[in-house]
């Protein structure tokens, strides 16, 4: 997808049935546009989206302090 990153699945180790799925995008309209309106986004929420309980929350973060490789 145009914008798209990398992603990466982190388990709690606290809670190993806790995930968290990290995924950064160039710019947050890439992710709210782009993907959420294409066709792949339909395709990926039909394959997955019966798969969440609870279903996941989504929120945008933005680094405070970037990296030297961001």
């Amino acid at each position: 997808m145009k914008g798209y990153v990398s992603h990466q699945l982190q388990r709690c180790i606290e809670t190993p049935s806790r995930y968290i799925l990290l995924v950064k995008w160039e710019t947050l309209e890439d992710h709210t546009e782009g993907f959420r309106g294409s066709s792949e986004y339909r395709k990926w929420k039909n394959l997955l989206h019966h798969y969440y309980d609870p279903f996941p929350e989504v929120e945008h973060y933005e680094a405070v302090f970037p990296s030297a490789d961001a």
